[in-house]
């Protein structure tokens, strides 16, 4: 394996992270270091002798720094070919020495701009050009040169330069892999600041960084991995496991869909999620009175569930939850009492999610062979006065209330779906299936008895009458759907017949 001996070291960075040790290492294997502005100054000043970059370009930095480095004193060095004769030469006749290591990190834009008050002055000024360059220079001569572009690679590059005098071939390579990731990452930053008033950009690109290989996708052939969107810390890209396994690819998707559910109330809510559809839903005075009633929902498939609340859970919660086999619990918080209980299920995942809520401007991504499918999220608030009642029958204020609790869990129900609630709880669920009649009638059947006087919401108007006459056969007493149906006026008469409100919000939620 080729290894390439390091003499000379080009140092910039922002990060001056492990600066001072990295500069003294390198100094004791013998390697000159030149470096810019205040990082030589650190450098300097701990002791470690450096050549100023002025000195080698002949020209001192100027225009408060934008240009210091872009010169061809630099960039010939590092860019030179060294089995390229032609090359050697044109050093040679220029007195350019070679550079072997390049260590340069990037001003900080995403985290300026994470900043709700910077101004697009100081934003532009975090726009990094000398750095890229030269990392990007490094990064495609990787068969002579190293880059650097994290402080948590210094060690490695240490021990290796002391151990065998230089980077071998495969450590160049996967250094240059990072380093165009890196810039890549970076530029991809800064198209998304300047396109930031377009709802949908002529180019869509996210980054993301890997957190973990993961045991298996959501079978075990399939290979996975978890990755969060850079500079998106919030959601499931916040969380931080308290205890139990480590999460599976189906956990994250489960433990993402539960969260979903809680977080679209504001009152005391727990569910109880399977494959990604609410198995229980309630609300509470509190998070103790409410798990109780969300498990009531489907007591069965509970069993190996995720557990999600919208408050920090408490020991009293805890104990409840401790009682069922659950793969995950999930939460803004945990008390210690709680998390004592929690942990002694050792097998439990006790997941804390520090930054719940969406960023502005979040996109909903879904992939499809050979693309994406981007849209604005299923988010926007309700407007119950918009609502409209085409049936004789009114619904009470009570009423009401219950079918806006089941409105707002349908959506998040597996289309065609349907939800049947009571005293804000679900008791009644049918997802996924291709007929809404199915998915009534299954719904029916999974709340054991409890639908006779629950109320009913379906995510999509109802083309034919014949599902709302079988929730209406099955005794339900109230029903709220989006309406716009050509056969709207059928609907409304089979509620009229029975003497059932039901209220039209003219909305679907699909959940595909």
């Amino acid at each position: 394996m080729t290894t390439t001996a390091i003499r000379r070291a080009l140092i910039s960075t922002y990060d001056k992270t492990g600066l001072e040790a990295l500069a003294g290492g390198l100094a004791d294997a013998g390697v000159e270091i030149v470096s810019t502005g205040s990082t030589a100054a650190r450098i300097r000043a701990a002791g470690v002798a450096v050549t100023e970059v002025a000195d080698v370009t002949g020209f001192p930095e100027m225009m408060g720094g934008r240009v210091k480095t872009l010169h061809p004193a630099v960039h010939a060095g590092i860019l030179a070919d060294r089995d390229d004769e032609a090359h050697a030469k044109a050093l040679a006749d220029h007195a350019i020495t070679a550079v072997d290591l390049v260590v340069v990190n990037l001003y900080p834009f995403r985290e300026t701009i994470a900043d709700p008050s910077v101004t697009p002055a100081a934003a532009i000024e975090m726009i990094d050009i000398g750095g890229p360059t030269m990392v990007r220079a490094a990064a495609k001569n990787h068969a002579h040169v190293g880059v650097v572009t994290s402080p948590a690679d210094y060690d490695a590059v240490l021990a290796e330069v002391r151990d065998a005098g230089g980077l071998t071939a495969a450590t160049r390579r996967r250094l240059a892999a990072q380093a165009f990731a890196h810039t890549a990452s970076y530029d991809a930053d800064i198209a998304a600041w300047f396109a930031r008033e377009q709802a949908f950009p002529d180019r869509f690109g996210p980054v993301f960084g890997k957190v973990q290989d993961l045991r298996y996708g959501e079978n075990p052939h399939q290979a996975a991995a978890h990755y969060v969107e850079r500079g998106q810390a919030w959601g499931l890209g916040s969380a931080r496991v308290l205890g139990g396994k480590e999460l599976s690819y189906n956990n994250l998707l489960d433990t993402d869909a539960a969260l979903g559910m809680v977080l679209d109330f504001d009152e005391p809510c727990v569910a109880i999620i399977k494959h990604t559809n609410p198995a229980g839903l309630a609300l509470g005075d509190s998070l103790a009175d409410a798990y109780p009633r969300a498990l009531a929902g489907d007591p069965v498939s509970a069993f190996g569930g995720i557990v999600a609340a919208n408050r920090p859970i408490d020991e009293a919660t805890a104990r409840q939850i401790v009682e069922v086999f659950t793969e995950v619990v999930v939460a803004p918080g945990f008390d210690d009492a709680a998390l004592e209980v929690l942990r002694s299920k050792k097998n439990l995942r006790i997941v804390a999610i520090d930054r719940p809520e969406q960023p502005a401007g979040h996109r909903v991504v879904r992939t499809i062979s050979g693309g994406l499918l981007v849209a604005e999220p299923d988010s926007a608030p309700e407007d119950p006065d918009s609502w409209t009642v085409p049936t004789a029958a009114k619904p009470d204020e009570a009423t009401l209330a219950e079918l806006a609790f089941a409105w707002t869990a349908c959506k998040h129900v597996k289309s065609n779906a349907i939800t049947l609630t009571a005293d804000r709880a679900v008791v009644g669920v049918g997802a996924g299936q291709m007929s809404r009649v199915d998915s009534v009638r299954l719904a029916v059947e999974r709340s054991g008895g409890r639908h006779v006087g629950a109320v009913l919401a379906s995510d999509a108007f109802y083309t034919f009458r014949e599902g709302p006459d079988a929730a209406l056969e099955a005794g339900i007493r109230a029903i709220i759907q989006p309406g716009g149906s050509m056969r709207d006026d059928e609907t409304v008469a089979a509620c009229d017949e029975r003497g059932v409100p039901m209220v039209l919000t003219g909305r679907r939620h699909f959940r595909h």
